[in-house]
């Protein structure tokens, strides 16, 4: 899902669409445009349509949408037949010129003309950049089917392709319906606007769907993007407002699982095909396939690599055509890497016949027979055995229910309704049922039974509302949809337990006299420590708390402070009476080197302490750094034996930071529940003293200081590959001019195409010099003066204490025969070599 803004946003969905009159003696939508480039135009969706032109029925579903209708309803929020304005009129926002006024209107008058000048053209320069701010229009969702599905559907006869496209329609059909029955609603009361204190019932949504083919490499990728405007009917009332954006972001993950299953029961009822789950590799997710569908031939149709390789073989028959002779294998790294800058796609438009050709000549090459007769042997099945709900026993739902709060409960310290609704659309994934009200039904009952298996923390209504303020299900309105939060007992006994060690004073301590001393000193490196720096630590040192906290954000000079305090307790305690912990490998090396002291990732101590019994000492102060990506009950249980072992614990982290993946939120509750907790305030990190208060303003989560950023030209906006090409040109100026940048990207595979770009851009130009490669987990190649990145701890691999961790960086420095690798931690010249072997560079490598 994404936000659409108004104006203009709506048009990129018309730049593919033919531009035909739709006259084609086939029906469907997937047909009718066979022979014309583009796709067909888009459709209107959603029961919310019969409300338009004032109800009188000039549009219903399936009306193909004009360009005219678009620019009405999305870009100006008003009715595409009437032209009306629905409700209120989008906000408005400063336009560019009015901002350029307002700003040069606070300029000094004591500037000189020429220092006024330069002021002028510097904000007029920067605020023409940042355009126009737009209201939200709607949600642009975009329903994909499984790879697997896209693959037959592209090979497949104009008959199979026209089912597989109507089971596609039908599914997303059925899940807006859903949406409109349970996620639709709007805010109303109190003046409405962010005040509004009920959530009501809407009579539907008015979406438009639009339907495309492939993916922007020329891949088979059906999907439709289903755009649902911002603007609804209040079903009790009849005005029109906005859609309560909190339950459509909320539900996104619950409607992507449904959606999937529901497709696949549409497939399965119709070609009678089986489906089962594949694994996808480190990281990701299993990924559900029609079993007669090869991976070979998935793959086929869902990687560049392809396009790269035959761009290259264009290139080499090229050279030697040119030459007589066949190119070195350093001039054909080059021209590899040529052909990965040149087949970078731009979205081109054709027509689903030149498609479908392509596609089945690609086929018949990976499956050794004509693909289009493949298609009809896989299409063709017996008939299904399908479920109804009442076939599925209570037993099995109750035992489905409380797999799902297992599951759920071990990500998530709480959760709710939409949680447990996807966790059970994935239990059920391999079953396939007679209808889509069935599947609804038995992961309705699964979700219900999983809530009756959790804990509920939200309480209950304190009085019944009257009717008027009551939905049709019952709900009063002054309440969310779906809004309840659960909980385990588990993780709330494990939370108690961690509040009462916060609250219990037997720790060791230091004394104030020597923690006075050590504050009072410069470090070896002459550094002093700030008054809140000190404050804190003379806090953490005497309290004897059993369970302590240290609070600070990025750049507040928690190590600086964590390393007086190793140096204070040192002195009391003994040498080594500090350890160290984190949730990850690198985080615990990186707070090693800052402190030099012992440290261990939390899971593989837990681990040592279960097998060789590695244990707390008394008097030990044990810091556990990166505290917020601690799981909770990983911290119970660590936290337990220090207790027992008479020593005392310190979570050091930022409870407004990124949390824990497992079920956390420990660290903020123990912050939350004092109203003492040491906390750094100074941030010292930033060059820009803007950036130090923006920064605090922005981890409190106060949204308006995002204008902060704006004004200071930090935000740029745009469709997803001009922004990609954007941040890929600034990083590849940082790096020319000897900055440290990091470049981050959404998806894997985002990270992977530019990781490709990158590394040819660094050979093209020198920086990289061809040689011996190795291939790597992603399909990508390496060699000598490459950066990767290791995405496996193994403890086997090291030189002294060095030794391979998830996330490290190193630069390869040797690729030998036999595929193993030479590398060095980055940064560093000389020394500290060790061997990567064949099958770890191949399954556990990344470009870095």
């Amino acid at each position: 899902m994404r936000v659409m803004s108004a104006g203009d946003g709506y048009k990129y969905l018309l730049r593919t669409v033919a531009a035909a009159d739709g006259d084609r003696s086939l029906s469907t939508p997937l047909t009718r445009y066979y022979a014309e480039a583009g796709t067909p135009p888009g459709q209107w969706l959603g029961s919310g349509v019969t409300s338009l032109g004032k109800g009188k029925g000039k549009v219903a579903v399936g009306d193909r949408v004009s360009e005219a209708q678009l620019q009405l309803l999305m870009g100006m929020g008003r009715d595409p037949i009437t032209g009306d304005p629905l409700g209120l009129a989008f906000p408005a926002y400063k336009s560019v010129s009015e901002r350029i006024e307002a700003r040069i209107a606070d300029l000094c008058s004591s500037m000189s003309p020429g220092a006024k000048g330069e002021a002028v053209a510097q904000i007029e320069a920067e605020d023409t950049k940042r355009g126009t701010r737009r209201a939200v229009a709607g949600f642009d969702f975009t329903f994909s089917v499984p790879k697997s599905a896209s693959a037959l559907w592209a090979v497949a006869d104009a008959g199979t392709q026209a089912l597989i496209g109507e089971a596609h329609h039908a599914a997303v059909a059925e899940v807006v319906a859903f949406m409109e029955r349970e996620v639709a609603a709007t805010r109303t009361g109190a003046t409405a606007g962010d005040g509004a204190v009920a959530q009501v019932d809407v009579t539907g949504l008015v979406a438009t769907a639009f339907d495309h083919f492939d993916s922007r490499a020329g891949d088979p990728h059906l999907h439709t993007h289903v755009v649902i405007s911002n603007k609804v009917q209040t079903a009790f009332d009849g005005k029109w407002r906005s859609l309560d954006g909190r339950p459509m972001h909320a539900a996104v993950v619950s409607l992507s699982e449904l959606h999937e299953a529901v497709f696949a029961d549409h497939m399965t009822r119709t070609f009678g095909v089986e489906w089962e789950a594949r694994d996808m590799g480190r990281d990701r997710n299993p990924a559900w396939a029609i079993s007669t569908v090869p991976e070979d031939l998935v793959q086929e149709f869902s990687t560049r690599a392809r396009h790269i390789d035959t761009e290259k073989d264009r290139l080499i028959a090229e050279y030697v055509a040119k030459h007589g002779r066949q190119p070195s294998t350093a001039t054909i790294i080059k021209l590899r890497a040529q052909a990965t800058l040149s087949t970078r796609p731009d979205k081109e438009v054709h027509s689903l016949a030149d498609l479908t050709n392509q596609w089945r000549t690609r086929a018949t090459g990976v499956l050794g027979q004509d693909a289009t007769a493949w298609a009809r042997t896989v299409t063709d099945n017996d008939k299904p055995l399908l479920l109804r709900a009442d076939d599925v026993p209570l037993d099995a739902i109750a035992d489905l229910a409380q797999t799902v709060v297992e599951v759920v409960g071990e990500k998530r310290s709480t959760w709710r309704r939409w949680n447990l609704m996807a966790e059970a659309s994935r239990q059920t994934m391999g079953w396939r049922f007679a209808t889509t009200r069935d599947r609804e039904a038995v992961v309705g009952m699964i979700a219900d039974a999983a809530e009756s298996a959790s804990l509920r923390l939200t309480p209950p209504d304190l009085a019944t509302s009257p009717v008027a303020f009551r939905r049709v299900d019952g709900t009063t309105v002054f309440r969310p949809k779906h809004s309840t939060v659960f909980s385990s007992e588990e993780l709330l006994a494990a939370e108690d337990r961690l509040l009462d060690r916060s609250r219990t004073m037997t720790a060791p301590t230091v004394p104030v006299a020597t923690m006075e001393k050590i504050t009072s000193r410069p470090d070896v490196e002459g550094r002093m420590l700030g008054p809140d720096q000190a404050d804190a630590l003379m806090k953490i040192a005497v309290s004897g708390r059993l369970l302590d906290v240290l609070v600070g954000p990025a750049g507040a000079g928690k190590t600086t402070a964590m390393s007086a305090l190793r140096r204070a307790w040192e002195k009391e305690h003994g040498e080594g009476s500090v350890v160290g912990l984190a949730p990850s490998a690198v985080a615990a090396q990186v707070l090693a080197d800052d402190l030099g002291i012992a440290t261990e990732n939390t899971a593989k101590w837990w681990q040592n302490h279960l097998i060789h019994g590695t244990d707390f000492e008394a008097g030990q102060l044990v810091i556990i750094d990166e505290a917020s990506l601690a799981g909770t009950l990983s911290l119970d249980r660590i936290t337990h034996l220090a207790e027992q072992a008479g020593a005392k614990v310190l979570l050091v982290g930022d409870y407004a930071q990124l949390q824990s993946v497992d079920a956390g939120g420990a660290f903020g509750l123990l912050v939350g529940d004092r109203d003492d907790a040491p906390e750094l305030v100074d941030v010292h990190r930033f060059t820009n003293e803007w950036e130090k208060t923006a920064s605090l303003a922005l981890r409190h989560g106060r949204t308006q200081v995002i204008d902060t950023y704006l004004d200071h030209d930090r935000i740029r906006d745009g469709e997803a590959e001009a922004m990609t090409d954007a941040a890929y040109t600034a990083w590849r100026a940082d790096l020319t001019a000897g900055l440290v940048s990091v470049l981050v990207a959404e998806t894997r595979d985002h990270v992977s195409a530019l990781n490709q770009r990158a590394r040819a851009d660094l050979i093209l130009d020198g920086t990289l010099k061809p040689g011996r490669e190795v291939e790597l987990n992603d399909g990508t190649t390496a060699g000598v003066g490459d950066t990767i990145i290791t995405r496996r701890n193994d403890r086997r691999l090291r030189n002294g204490k060095t030794w391979v961790r998830n996330g490290d960086t190193w630069t390869i420095t040797g690729v030998r025969d036999d595929g193993s690798v030479t590398i060095r931690k980055t940064g560093r010249r000389f020394g500290g070599s060790l061997v990567l072997p064949a099958a770890y560079v191949s399954d556990h490598v990344d470009l870095g």
